[in-house]
């Protein structure tokens, strides 16, 4: 007898993490939620790679960023590059300023701490399935306290009078705030790659802002996003 095919509205995990003593506990975490499926665990990036060729299927990497050979960053910029429709948390002990640019500029779309609990983790993983970001409450302040103030304890000038965006030109940093890759946005505004590309530049260009995070930060201190 065949088995039922699957829910489209489950999610598909896939565990990255060297120590299966990690992998283990993640698993029995998730093993009472209905629409979170395990379906892949690696020990390695280029294991982790390999699970992903193998099942299609995962649209959520749940990445330890300390793995020998390739690192988590590493891994979550090849998953972001090759499988743009794979949101990667990134699970990690540690939540300075710069672990966590590094992985949201390697195109992560979240960030737990490995002291997270049941209700956390299934929170994030769905808040990342349905491409919104999640960082865990920790890790949340710290970007905050990060953005509200700069290194030399002074605003720049473009800081005082938020600069003027055209309507596309919101929509666009709407769904790059919500890691959405430049495929996407095209697909979703019925726009062309490289016009997306266009955009992406003259945001962060208007912005004065030399990275995505930076102009996310930017976004949220003059309330240009949600």
């Amino acid at each position: 007898m065949n088995e039922p095919l699957a829910s489209p509205r489950h999610i598909h995990v896939l565990l990255a993490d060297d120590h299966q003593m990690v992998i283990e506990g993640i698993k029995t975490l998730l093993q009472q939620e209905a629409d979170i499926r395990v379906v892949a665990q690696a020990y390695s990036g280029q294991e982790a790679l390999a699970c992903l060729q193998a099942h299609p299927e995962v649209n959520v990497a749940i990445v330890d960023l300390n793995m020998p050979q390739m690192t988590g960053v590493e891994l979550t910029r090849t998953i972001h590059t090759t499988r743009p429709d794979v949101r990667v948390l990134a699970l990690s002990m540690f939540h300075d300023h710069t672990s966590v640019t590094e992985v949201l500029e390697a195109g992560g779309a979240g960030y737990l701490l490995k002291n997270t609990n049941k209700d956390e983790l299934s929170e994030a993983i769905r808040a990342v399935a349905a491409g919104r970001t999640f960082f865990s409450r920790e890790v949340g302040t710290m970007l905050l306290q990060n953005m509200q103030i700069p290194a030399n304890g002074r605003r720049k000038s473009s800081d005082e009078h938020p600069i003027e965006l055209t309507a596309r030109e919101k929509q666009v940093l709407q769904l790059i705030a919500r890691e959405y890759s430049n495929y996407h946005i095209a697909e979703q505004l019925f726009i062309s790659e490289r016009t997306v590309e266009t955009h992406r530049k003259n945001i962060l260009a208007k912005t004065n802002s030399k990275s995505v995070i930076g102009l996310i930060q930017y976004a949220l201190r003059h309330k240009l996003i949600t």
